[in-house]
């Protein structure tokens, strides 16, 4: 089946969080995929409504079987179906954890620049964020972990949040790196808390390391958040999973989640994730060609038409980090002039940590014409901020 991603919908007036900007602004900002559903998924939950009653749900075996089978075929991890809960989605799952594994003043350590809700799960708790900067050559990004000890040893630093593939800045972490997390933390008694959301979008022929499979220090202080809703673009479905192979700690993070009232399914999030998983795989590897694609001629045209700015090599996401150094130390005046003078909206470096703040993070989950408008308007947007 050929599937289209190149139709451009438009998604105003639709109580859309991205699209609800002024006319002439195109908004590229957000983890949010312009591309239709896949046919395979739209048909399944068209089938579920087709029912006339909307009533609770439950967690059948079947959502077990399709998540375990999914980790099984696509990234070799033999997952057990009953270490599997069902939550609502990652973020009220990582907040629900921090609240039932963390007191108050504790540290929850974070390698930025990093998804920037990660700070409001801890903050929001009463948690302090311990931040350990991510190394940056100005090619790519490395951890450190000399530094990365030092804060974990701190005895007030009881949890540390993985990102994995990293979210803004598109690496996949080895596996080597990943058990020398597996192993200072245990050495530490930290647990770990790996957001794994953005694992099936990985570059054609790239696989991601689920960090619970790498060994048994990993496995034993893991507690692994994911979902078919960035891959699939089913945000708005509320439905994720997290997997916790220490039935010890699962028992900890299934009555966070029950306390919190975050683990029961609306009528369409069981339907959609075993559509996705049963039914998805062709149409994801066409999208995952595509968003390579973009991102490929995307950093062929910054480098060649827009001087000054970088994109920084990428494996996974369909995100775009640019590094905006040479002309600015601060992307947040940057991204209000390409607002101001261009209508191109894009998220600032800054909110994921003060590692970020020369960069910019840019969406590329939309059609090939979009994602040319875009850069015209980055071009454009960058020209005026220089002139000025």
């Amino acid at each position: 089946m050929a599937y289209d991603f190149e139709t451009v919908i438009d998604r105003r007036h639709t109580h859309s969080m991205k699209w609800d900007v002024p006319e002439g602004v195109l908004p590229m900002w957000v983890a949010d995929m312009d591309f239709p559903v896949a046919p395979e998924i739209r048909e399944a939950l068209a089938a579920r409504m087709a029912h006339p009653v909307y009533g609770y749900s439950t967690i059948p075996e079947s959502w077990h079987r399709a998540y375990a089978d999914w980790w099984r075929k696509r990234h070799h991890f033999e997952m057990d179906p009953d270490g599997l809960i069902f939550c609502t989605g990652v973020v009220p799952a990582i907040s629900s954890i921090v609240r039932k594994l963390t007191t108050p003043n504790e540290n929850v350590l974070i390698q930025t620049p990093v998804y920037n809700i990660f700070f409001n799960s801890i903050l929001n708790n009463g948690c302090r964020v311990s931040e350990c900067p991510l190394v940056y050559d100005g090619t790519r990004y490395s951890m450190d972990f000399g530094d990365l000890e030092v804060k974990l040893a701190d005895p007030q630093t009881t949890l540390m949040i993985v990102c994995n593939p990293h979210n803004p800045v598109g690496r996949i972490w080895s596996r080597d790196e990943l058990a020398r997390i597996g192993r200072l933390c245990t050495k530490h008694h930290v647990t770990v808390i790996s957001d794994e959301i953005h694992c099936d979008l990985t570059t054609p022929g790239v696989s991601y390391v689920p960090f619970a499979s790498v060994n048994e220090d990993c496995r034993r202080c893991s507690i692994t958040c994911i979902a078919p809703t960035k891959a699939f673009n089913l945000a708005g479905l509320q439905t994720a999973a997290v997997y916790v192979p220490d039935e010890v700690l699962r028992h900890k993070v299934w009555r966070a989640l029950n306390t919190d009232e975050v683990a029961e399914p609306n009528v369409l999030a069981v339907t959609a994730a075993e559509a996705a998983f049963n039914h998805g795989e062709k149409w994801l590897d066409a999208l995952r060609e595509v968003i390579d694609t973009h991102k490929r001629h995307a950093a062929d045209v910054i480098a060649r038409d827009i001087p000054g700015l970088r994109a920084v090599d990428s494996q996974a996401t369909y995100l775009l980090w640019i590094d905006v150094s040479r002309i600015t130390p601060d992307a947040s005046r940057l991204a209000q002039t390409l607002l101001d003078e261009a209508g191109l909206m894009v998220s600032e470096g800054g909110q994921y940590g003060f590692a970020g703040k020369s960069f910019l993070r840019w969406n590329l989950a939309c059609p090939g014409s979009v994602v040319n408008e875009g850069l015209r308007r980055l071009a454009r947007g960058v020209a005026a901020f220089v002139r000025h």
